[in-house]
């Protein structure tokens, strides 16, 4: 059953208001940006002059200095990634950057399904078996490793040399290994928020600098170390933004930057072959591209291989420059993603039986569910489907074949740490967990089969201290109304010129409704003619995609300003994410 959301209007500050308003924002766009803590323009100034510098990022200029040594020696590297997007783009930034360095580098991703996540002991012992002659110098871990003690342990025991560049939050024991994390105690790096795609990136620039540094102040009897100008970072950009936006890390100033960045190559045509090949696959136009057709076009296809089948299938198609190899390997994944999608819809029904049938979960904290026959690669898809339905945390769990485990994946509500909680039933509950990392809104985990029951009331309890019981009311955040001259085209382009995502939400406005048409499309979606209640001479078009109702001839609706391009011709388009009745 449907239960609309309750519409609460953002606050914007007052002096950041006006302060956008005479630096040229329409009053609607800049009330949007005074509520999303922006203070000015230059709030939103998107060079990549403005980038936090690598040097403020903790042992950046360290790790810099011995990734410089090791390429001028001629030592290999071998760059462990993850199997999840932002994984893959590090891993393809990290080998192209280094490469473009004059570095020698490989990389390794780990099968989901045989070793699990992150640099495990059986991952050091199959790299190992693989990487003979020449063996790499140094393991490089992107988007994992900040958890891997056992694992860096036993890569230092068989002779790497190991860097760890993570984004993920520390537990109570760290590796020992230099690390690179903006999560780590007493780092003064200003963007928390950075994906492990822009450590990685981080990390490129910072060696870049050394590399020039020396190369400047090298003597005339010595070669230098770039045969011209040193080489440019630029096309890692398209990488680090498709990572930074599938990952859903907030987009603070700093994310927001290297997003716009990819946006306007990317609008030119500067791209790796790679992602052209997927955006053609996913039908979307990269001349109009923007920051969602990464998260809902480009990164589920790209997830869909380390979801299903082996990530360094996505890798390989972002490391590709030859156009026929990538459209290939892109129509593998596409292939891929439509078998996921079939996965995905048949487990989430079976999620949501699974809650209407069971009055248990009714009054419960958060929504905990198993079953035999599920797969693996989807739960955290499910965990977040379920998470929005209910608004409540989810966690959902698979058997993993090999290991006979429970894989689980948690998404979580603002105000609750998944992780947090996570910690708290480990520490009060030893052993309970085998295995567990996260963010504070995403969270993984692995359990023995006959403790699932003995965590679900475990990690019920841990809630309690950190959930106020205010936070499940069901609330949908708005930007207030908008008069009816106010809906203009102007308006939807001036909103879809500015970087929107995770922690900085795209303006959602609200207003009530007469419903003068609606017509069903492919039996879920809605496509309706909205006029104004206060403005009868004003109508708009309006669609709402997976309509979970048929609105009334009255409603309040919350929505967002779209542009229809159709044939070249642009329309304004009301893209509705909620409705209130008002008549029945």
């Amino acid at each position: 059953m449907h239960r609309p959301r309750a519409f609460v209007d953002r606050q914007p500050k007052p002096q950041a208001f006006e302060r956008l308003m005479q630096d040229g924002y329409p009053a609607p766009l800049a009330r949007c940006l005074a509520a999303r803590g922006v203070n000015e323009a230059q709030d939103l100034d998107e060079a990549l002059t403005q980038l936090l510098p690598p040097s403020s990022l903790s042992n950046a200029n360290e790790a810099a200095n011995y990734v410089a040594d090791a390429i001028l020696k001629g030592d290999s590297f071998l760059v462990v990634g993850d199997y999840d997007a932002d994984g893959a783009t590090a891993t393809a930034v990290m080998v192209r950057g280094l490469r473009n360095l004059g570095g020698l580098v490989d990389f390794l991703v780990p099968d989901r399904f045989r070793f699990g996540y992150g640099l495990s002991p059986a991952l050091v012992e199959h790299a190992n078996s693989i990487f003979i002659d020449p063996k790499p110098n140094w393991i490089i871990t992107v988007d994992n490793g900040i958890s891997s003690i056992e694992g860096v342990a036993a890569a230092k025991k068989a002779g790497f040399q190991v860097l760890v560049t993570d984004h993920h939050l520390p537990g109570q024991q760290l590796p020992d290994s230099l690390i690179i994390n903006p999560q780590l105690p007493g780092c003064t790096f200003l963007s928390k928020s950075l994906a492990g795609v822009g450590v990685a990136f981080y990390l490129i620039m910072a060696t870049r600098a050394v590399l020039t540094q020396r190369n400047n102040n090298r003597t005339p009897s010595e070669q230098p170390i770039f045969p011209g100008d040193p080489p440019r970072l630029d096309d890692l950009l398209p990488l680090v933004a498709l990572g930074t936006v599938a990952d859903l890390v907030p987009l603070d100033a700093n994310n927001r930057r290297l997003v716009a960045s990819w946006l306007q190559r990317i609008r030119k045509g500067l791209m790796p072959v790679g992602i052209r090949s997927l955006f053609e696959q996913s039908g979307r136009d990269w001349r109009s591209a923007q920051a969602s057709d990464l998260g809902f076009s480009i990164g589920p296809r790209l997830n869909a291989a380390g979801r299903l089948a082996d990530m360094s299938i996505g890798i390989r198609c972002l490391l590709s420059d030859d156009p026929e190899e990538a459209a290939g390997i892109a129509q593998s994944l596409e292939a891929l993603n439509r078998e996921r999608r079939s996965i995905e819809e048949d487990t989430r029904e079976q999620a949501i039986r699974q809650i209407d049938e069971r009055t248990d979960l009714q009054d419960q904290s958060a929504i905990i569910l198993y079953d035999e026959g599920w797969h693996q690669g989807v739960v955290g898809l499910i965990a977040s489907k379920i998470k929005d339905r209910v608004h409540r945390p989810a966690l959902i769990f698979a058997r993993d074949e090999q290991s006979g485990l429970l894989k689980g994946s948690g998404r979580s509500i603002p105000g609750i740490h998944l992780r947090d909680v996570l910690e708290r039933v480990d520490t009060m509950h030893p052993g309970l967990i085998r295995t567990f990392g996260g963010h504070a809104m995403a969270a993984g985990l692995s359990l023995a089969p006959e403790n699932l029951k003995h965590f679900e009331e475990a990690f019920l309890g841990a809630l309690t201290d950190f959930a106020d019981p205010c936070l499940f009311d069901q609330t949908l955040p708005t930007d207030g109304t908008l008069k009816a001259e106010e809906h203009t085209l102007e308006l939807a382009r001036a909103i879809s010129k500015i970087v929107w995502g995770q922690g900085f939400p795209s303006p959602v406005f609200r207003g009530h409704f007469r419903v003068s048409q609606k017509r069903l499309l492919k039996e879920r979606h809605l496509r309706l003619d909205l006029v104004p209640v206060d403005a009868p001479a004003h109508r708009f078009e309006a669609i709402w995609f997976n309509a979970p109702i048929d609105p009334p001839g009255e409603a309040e609706l919350a929505y967002e300003l779209g542009i229809n391009d159709w044939q070249g011709i642009e329309r304004l388009q009301l893209l509705v994410r909620e409705a209130q009745c008002t008549t029945q």
